[in-house]
């Protein structure tokens, strides 16, 4: 309803219950029986206000596993089989399919991410209460993998714009808050006298650390770089310093993969890989993986019960074929995301992808003010997202002993409380990826004064 002697604007909308008391701006929306205005750009920037709730979910597992469906299921058929479900053909024939598709020499199939993490930790040698540094803005199984191998934890700070490792920041942690005891070869942390002795980079949503002068560093002080690539499945760096392409998990002594369901190669429960170009570590890690054992029932170690299924690998085999697609995928809708967003970027900060990495967006992460307030406005209209990661791993209740406070990591902070991942999976529709752009943009359109 509009009262009497109300204005209109040209290309404005007004909802069919909207109570219009004031007058309305061109290129408005006004909805609700409160009658709320959103304004909204002009026609041509494919803001359409749309009144039907379109139901899209953050992740759809259920689409690629109906589609894979039949090819799935001959992988359980041929465990039943010939009851081959630890190890065998399945999970050595997967190792070599993804040893291919990453570029390195040895795959070695384990459990989960984590396991992969810690095993390369103690094939390299790291010895307990020796430090390792990785970053606080991560999933906590990357510090996790650390303390279980008896090391320390240290962090650094990441960059703003890639949110990974700021080599900056672990520069000067390693040049200021280290020396380099020359009679030992090792790298001491001046406060707690300890040995560093590795570095973790993580290749956050999609994207690569900079590798070039992390492992310029690396090099310097003799320390073993880990990748944690466990969201960078066939995610690419362009290594400056040799002028090629590299993939992720081919540039550290070693790297950790994880086949969490929801990742861009994704098992049908846990699982994951570690991945090197050294012989003997290839070997210990699947010592260690199989409770240290050369042989069955010969145990040089202690080790874990940490290996891959065989049904497991057989289906990360049938996936991978369509790992390259699946990819190429992410990254048109996250082209599309930027070019969508284009007219928001003063409200809407989008990732940004570095000259030197091509990514995999296995999340597509926005920063917004009042992010959970934007994630109600979501929800509201069926759409699903999720926040990677809300609380920094410096300021978990888990590292209290470590001493970390707030404000050590400022950068980790500021974007922890800000960013929102939307909707990012290789089968999102164009209509459903525009209407969370649509949605946000008239979330964050509603929070700038409207023209009276």
């Amino acid at each position: 309803m509009i009262l009497s002697n109300i204005t209109v604007g040209e290309n404005a909308i007004v909802g069919a219950e909207s109570v219009v008391a004031k007058n309305v701006p061109a290129n408005a929306v006004v909805a609700g029986k409160s009658g709320k205005t959103f304004a909204i750009p002009k026609r041509g920037d494919e803001l359409t206000y749309m009144t039907k709730i379109t139901k899209v979910p953050f992740l759809d597992l259920v689409t690629p596993h109906q589609e894979l469906k039949a090819e799935l299921m001959q992988v359980v058929e041929k465990a039943l089989g010939d009851a081959g479900f630890i190890g065998g053909p399945m999970v050595e024939d997967f190792e070599k399919e993804f040893a291919e598709f990453c570029g390195t020499k040895y795959c070695v199939g384990v459990n989960s991410g984590t396991d992969a993490l810690r095993f390369a930790f103690m094939a390299a040698d790291v010895k307990p209460g020796e430090i390792i540094v990785t970053v606080p803005h991560t999933f906590i199984a990357t510090t996790e993998a650390i303390s279980q191998v008896g090391a320390h934890i240290a962090f650094v700070d990441i960059d703003e714009k890639t949110y990974t490792m700021d080599p900056e920041k672990l520069r000067e942690y390693l040049d200021e808050r280290c020396r380099f005891d020359q009679s030992r070869g090792k790298l001491i942390e001046k406060a707690s006298n300890r040995v560093v002795s590795a570095i973790v980079p993580v290749h956050l949503y999609g994207q690569t650390a900079d590798m070039d002068p992390i492992l310029e560093l690396a090099d310097k002080y003799h320390l073993v770089v880990v990748e944690d690539a466990c969201q960078a499945h066939g995610a690419e760096y362009f290594s400056r310093k040799e002028g090629i392409w590299k993939k992720a998990g081919t540039m550290g002594r070693a790297s950790a993969f994880s086949f969490y369901p929801g990742k861009n190669l994704g098992a049908c429960g846990e699982a994951g890989s570690a991945n090197t170009d050294d012989e003997a570590m290839a070997k210990r890690m699947k010592m260690i993986r199989d409770h240290g054992q050369a042989k069955k029932y010969y145990h040089d170690i202690e080790g874990y019960n940490g290996r891959l299924d065989s049904i497991q690998a057989g289906w990360l085999s049938v996936k991978l074929r369509h790992l390259a697609r699946w990819n190429e995928s992410r990254r048109q809708l996250a082209h599309r995301y930027h070019e969508l967003f284009a007219n928001s970027r003063d409200s809407v900060v989008v990732p940004q992808e570095a000259e030197w990495t091509k990514g995999v967006y296995h999340l597509y992460v926005v920063r917004v003010q009042d992010r959970e307030a934007l994630q109600a406005h979501l929800a509201e209209a069926g759409i699903g997202t999720g926040i990677h990661y809300p609380i920094p791993l410096h300021l978990q209740e888990a590292y209290r002993q470590l001493g970390y406070k707030k404000g050590d990591f400022p950068v980790t902070e500021r974007v922890a409380s800000e960013i929102v991942s939307l909707p990012m999976f290789p089968q999102l529709q164009p209509n459903q990826q525009l209407e969370v752009v649509n949605r946000v943009r008239e979330f964050v359109a509603a929070r700038v004064p409207t023209v009276r």
